[in-house]
């Protein structure tokens, strides 16, 4: 992998006045991707940290705007804009206004180019088709040329955009996740396909490129970086960096992972999540003997969250208040702390609470469910709305399926190979290496802890000596009946998770798609709203009310005198504290 340190950027703009002086032409492309709602620098509770937000990018974009001159700058965001924060769900959800605040945010900020994400796709067609319209509206394109109506093969989304900037013309194609099936249940993408970025962005780029001639081509594809062998539809980036031809800018996301690497004249550009850096590639053009000479030079820049547009901000400020306002209205109280990361070390106040709202549909009998928010705390007193969102960070639905009792076991096993190992220095599934999506400096997961299923209404453990496969032993229903491999159970789990996500259910519970389809026996709203409403019902939540052993039953790693010490050890390389 190739990094440019951000000296590249003060040392571009040194070069400029020479460059104009010498016919040199000077495109700056900046990128964002996995925003995810981190708008407003300002924390909605008192005593909460200040955070990059689209106000520190706005006012490096501005600096450098300013320096190079606007006509020749390109911003540009690689999607996942509609989702992960309080703004994002009270503007999509709740606000009473006619224009979203993100079509009128970006527009603000002149940026010129949006790719449309996997979680905007998830806030459902009322949501994204709206900001589709209200952003075109504002002559910025929502793209997404890998989208495909059912009806007539056509884009759902725009493809392309051209501009001239830079002295140059200037082609922006964006294509969406072609792995939306395994994120999202297909009643909120109804009417669309999505296809394999491979070939279809070389297609399109070979048709732009014969029909408008352009001297730079810019792709944003909202797909991870990946490892590109092909093997992983969702994260098609380096797949793409090894094959495309006539791309000098390709711009990836998705996997919320800071990456740069240079390829045959191809710069791929990943600047990570939630506004911690923009992505910032240079070309430099010049005539000679009637063709244009091209040079790339690519990096990823860390925002400083203490620089930040203060007009924008000001401006702005009405919104926020509103955001704020609605996020500190009053839920219920918590009779106990909630600590997201203690799900990691077995059963604990946080998973409970999400299995005894799941096992509370009529019918269910048991509940997968895994922390969705790495490390997060809710504290014990009040709680109010904000604090949702890190009880429950996704807008998944809840879904009920048919799976056998043999399906289920499986699915536990699969789970836990991903969660633990063997021991030998380690019980836990860790690396000494840090991860930028989590914010991990040092140790971290080798797999996404929002994989990390485990279940509820059953009573099973899982013996960590054993080899993977046949760790868990599963001993009863939480209420004493027997459990049957060969029965059939009602189980509750996400929207995300019955569509494929995390591999669990096609590869270790053995169900096609295709055959969960026929499985799901009932959809129902989404899980944040029905933790709310459960905490709104019963005013005060303690460990015994969510902790009922004849409800949700009980899970142990085993054996625990060897297991709880590496536990701890574990724990404290990933936390700093067990």
């Amino acid at each position: 992998m190739k990094r440019i340190c951000s000296c590249l950027f003060a040392a571009m703009l040194l070069m400029l006045a020479a460059a104009c002086s010498s016919g040199e032409r000077t495109l700056h492309i900046v990128t964002t991707g996995d925003v995810h709602g981190n708008w407003f620098d300002e924390p909605y509770v008192e005593g909460g940290a200040t955070k990059t937000s689209l106000m520190s990018v706005s006012a490096w974009v501005d600096s450098l705007r300013q320096a190079a001159g606007a006509d020749n700058v390109l911003l540009l965001d690689a999607g996942d804009c509609l989702q992960g924060d309080n703004a994002t769900y009270y503007h999509n959800y709740v606000a009473d206004i006619e224009d979203h605040l993100f079509p009128e945010l970006v527009s603000y900020m002149k940026y010129d180019a949006v790719t449309v994400g996997n979680h905007d796709i998830e806030t459902g067609h009322p949501v994204y088709d709206k900001i589709a319209a209200q952003l075109a509206a504002r002559k910025i394109p929502f793209l997404g040329g890998n989208a495909v109506r059912k009806d007539n093969g056509e884009p759902y989304f725009p493809v392309y955009k051209m501009f001239r900037r830079g002295g140059m013309k200037v082609a922006v194609l964006g294509f969406t996740n072609p792995n939306m099936r395994a994120w999202l249940a297909e009643p909120v993408w109804s009417g669309i396909e999505f296809v394999s970025l491979i070939p279809c962005v070389q297609e399109w780029v070979d048709r732009v490129r014969a029909k408008e001639k352009p001297d730079v081509v810019v792709v944003l594809v909202h797909s991870g970086t990946g490892s590109g062998d092909g093997a992983v539809l969702e994260s098609q980036g380096l797949d793409l960096l090894n094959t495309l031809k006539g791309v000098d800018v390709l711009v990836t996301s998705h996997d919320h992972r800071p990456y740069v690497q240079e390829k045959d004249g191809t710069w791929l550009i990943n600047g990570g999540a939630r506004a911690g850096n923009v992505g910032h590639a240079v070309v430099t053009a010049r005539k000679k003997d009637g063709r244009l000479e091209k040079e790339v030079k690519g990096e990823y820049v860390r925002m400083d969250k203490s620089k930040v547009n203060e007009a924008m901000k000001e401006h702005f400020r009405p919104y926020f208040e509103a955001v704020k306002a609605f996020t500190l209205q009053p839920v219920g109280e918590l009779a106990m702390e909630l600590r997201t990361r203690d799900a990691y070390k077995g059963m604990c106040d946080y998973i409970n609470l999400v299995h005894t709202v799941q096992l509370g549909v009529e019918g269910v009998q048991v509940s997968f469910a895994a922390p969705l928010t790495y490390n997060g705390t809710v504290r014990k007193g009040q709680v109010v709305f904000n604090d949702m969102f890190t009880i429950y960070p996704f807008e998944n639905q809840l879904y009920i399926a048919k799976l056998k009792g043999s399906e289920i076991k499986n699915y536990l096993e699969y789970s836990y190979n991903t969660w633990i190992q063997t021991p030998g220095q380690h019980v836990l599934n860790i690396q000494n290496s840090p991860d930028a999506r989590t914010g991990a400096d040092r140790w971290s997961f080798v797999y996404r802890s929002y994989n990390f299923d485990s279940a509820a209404g059953l009573v099973y453990t899982v013996d960590v000596t054993r080899p993977a496969g046949s760790r868990v032993q599963i001993k009863s229903m939480a209420d004493g009946k027997p459990f049957d491999p060969d029965a059939w159970y009602n189980v509750a789990m996400t929207s995300y998770r019955a569509s494929g996500g995390g591999d669990i259910i096609p590869q270790g519970a053995g169900v096609s798609p295709e055959q969960m389809e026929e499985r799901i026996i009932d959809r129902l709203p989404e899980i944040r709203e029905m933790i709310y409403q459960y905490i709104k019902k019963h005013g005060t939540i303690d460990a015994a009310l969510i902790g009922d052993r004849s409800n949700i039953g009980e899970w142990h790693f085993v054996p625990a005198k060897l297991v709880d010490p590496m536990m701890q050890a574990d724990m404290e390389l990933i936390f700093g504290e067990p």
